[in-house]
């Protein structure tokens, strides 16, 4: 007890010699209390608010009826069973099909094997209900296989089935994502001398390479189940009568206009995926094997043994086959006069994007461009503080940021209209909360990033700069940033994208001063007219990809040398 003691009490000294060094630096401590405020307004305020009202009856008073009828609805309980069961069976599908894509790519010697990077990239800057889109052509009432090819009138895509395949097919690049760089750094040397001695390849299998990859498979489910839970797009599109939390938390607050009952399943639709993300975060993450023993050794042999790769790798392709065509499928059904019935081609659905549209296409591009610069510097700006400085507070501006990945977009949205509606904060309707819903839900990404490159550089250059008489400020922009740039651009990339394909938070922001290409496509593919949806959708993926070609050719440009952005 005397040693925690005097270890606490150095540790006190010692970070109060360090806040006495901040306080010296205005711009620093400028910096610290700018982030302080910013993640307490727009990240931690919001969803106390969903909690305060989860509470506040109409009348105003405290009241707890929407738990009890949380709990005794059976409307509320079946979307809740609803949302475990698919994000179960989601996470276990998406999960195994990651895990084969990884392993295919890892260990098995066939080409072609960077077509599965890119069917990982095509969730990513695509609307996130993309696949549902082209599963409702090729599958709907009016699809192009049950209708037009095998004569079908009364198809059905809609329901549990569809948004099983449709989660499936667009979230398994999260495993294999995951699951490709745990299945790298396993040391081939363990393999081989399980091999030596006598076992055969899948008894390495099953009692080496699966356990060390066990925790990675189990990080891979959960994330997968928490991106299932928190789905609203899809649910939206082609969940028909299959309601999910997300979606029951729009219907309450905008359809029923039952703001605290749609707050208590906001609640509930948070505490779930809280608890699976602490679950990965500080329990499965923490049972990583290292197999990193610092040895020399040879790099893994390629397995070209027919009996394994003819079946995995076949599985494989025709999986990513079936993406590609899938999204190939968007571009293709823009040009479609009437899906279903009359097949000529047409630019009608482009004039009217272009015409009707324009706003929505205007508003989503501007306004993600004015939220990346702000989300790419506040995260290298948090990442600096995280790894270079102690300060208090460091735990809050640490924890703050990276909450809104637990957090379903949904409750961001939810939390915005209860925190900014009233005074003396009045944002509803304003561009400042659609900037500030995209900065939020894309700003954990950028100071992983900005964490993962400074943690690769040498603290001593920035003391060696402070010690010539550098500020802070001077030391960030001038030494910091600039060691850091790839990290900052892909930080930047991918905020705009994220910006560019939101719409769970969006939803209940968007006024009629302001609309998104995101709420037009679902609008449209609500009225089924899924041509002028396709034509949206397809515009959508050109000003992303313009948007990539632009960041790499400007990082070209300062250093001819860096690699080109991954968004992988």
């Amino acid at each position: 007890m005397t040693a925690f003691f005097r270890r606490w009490r150095f540790q006190f000294r010692d970070d109060l010699t360090q806040m006495k060094k901040i306080g010296r630096d205005p711009i620093l401590t400028s910096a610290i209390l700018l982030c302080i405020v910013s993640l307490f307004l727009f990240v931690v305020f919001p969803l106390y608010k969903v909690l305060q009202q989860s509470f506040i009856n109409p009348d105003g008073g405290f009241s707890v009826d929407a738990y009890k009828l949380l709990f005794t609805s059976g409307e509320n309980f079946k979307a809740f069973s609803n949302t475990v069961l698919l994000g179960s069976v989601v996470g276990l599908l998406a999960t195994f099909v990651g895990f084969m894509f990884a392993y295919c790519y890892t260990y098995l010697a066939i080409r072609g094997k960077k077509l599965f990077n890119l069917v990982a990239m095509l969730p990513m800057i695509s609307p996130p209900f993309a696949v549902a889109l082209s599963m409702i052509l090729l599958f709907g009432s009016r699809g192009f296989i049950t209708n037009t090819l095998l004569g079908l009138r009364d198809a059905n895509i809609y329901g549990f089935k569809g948004l099983v395949l449709v989660q499936t097919l667009s979230f398994f690049p999260i495993a294999y994502l995951l699951l490709v760089g745990m299945l790298k750094s396993i040391d081939p040397a363990i393999e081989d001398a399980a091999r030596d001695l006598g076992a055969s390849r899948w008894q390495t299998f099953r009692r080496v390479t699966a356990p060390l990859v066990g925790p990675g498979i189990a990080n891979s489910f959960l994330l997968v189940f928490i991106k299932s839970v928190a789905d609203f797009a899809n649910p939206m599109a082609i969940g028909g009568n299959f309601a999910t939390l997300a979606t029951q938390i729009y219907i309450q607050s905008i359809g029923n206009y039952d703001v605290q009952g749609g707050a208590a399943v906001a609640v509930l639709l948070l505490d779930l995926s809280m608890l699976l993300f602490i679950l990965s975060k500080y329990w499965v993450e923490k049972k990583v094997y290292v197999t990193v023993t610092g040895k020399a050794s040879r790099e893994r042999m390629p397995i070209s043994d027919r009996l394994v790769v003819w079946p995995v790798a076949g599985f494989c392709y025709a999986i990513a086959g079936i993406v590609l065509a899938l999204y190939i499928l968007i571009p293709i059904g823009s040009f479609i006069k009437l899906w279903g019935i009359n097949y000529s081609f047409t630019l009608d659905h482009y004039i009217y994007a272009f015409g009707v549209g324009s706003k929505a296409i205007f508003d989503t591009t501007w306004l993600s461009v004015l939220a990346t610069p702000i989300t790419g510097l506040l995260g290298m700006v948090i990442a600096f503080l995280v790894v270079r400085k102690r300060f208090i507070g460091k735990g809050f501006i640490n924890f703050a940021s990276l909450l809104s990945i637990a957090v379903p977009g949904t409750v961001i949205g939810v939390g915005y209209i209860l925190a900014f509606n009233t005074p003396p904060i009045v944002l509803t309707g304003t561009a400042t909360l659609l900037v500030a819903a995209f900065i939020v839900r894309s700003l954990p990404i950028g100071i992983r990033a900005g964490v993962a490159s400074l943690q690769q550089i040498d603290p001593a250059i920035d003391e060696a700069a402070a010690d010539l008489g550098a500020s802070s400020r001077q030391i960030f922009f001038k030494i910091t940033l600039p060691l850091i740039k790839t990290a900052f651009f892909s930080g930047l990339i991918y905020t705009f994208i994220r910006s560019m394909t939101s719409i769970s938070a969006v939803i209940f922001l968007i006024t009629a001063k302001y609309n998104l290409i995101t709420i037009a496509v679902l609008d449209q593919v609500e009225s089924a007219k899924f041509g002028v949806a396709s034509a949206f959708s397809t515009i959508l993926i050109l000003i992303v990809y313009l948007a990539i070609f632009v960041t790499n050719q400007v990082l070209t440009r300062l250093d001819p040398n860096i690699k080109k952005i991954e968004l992988s």
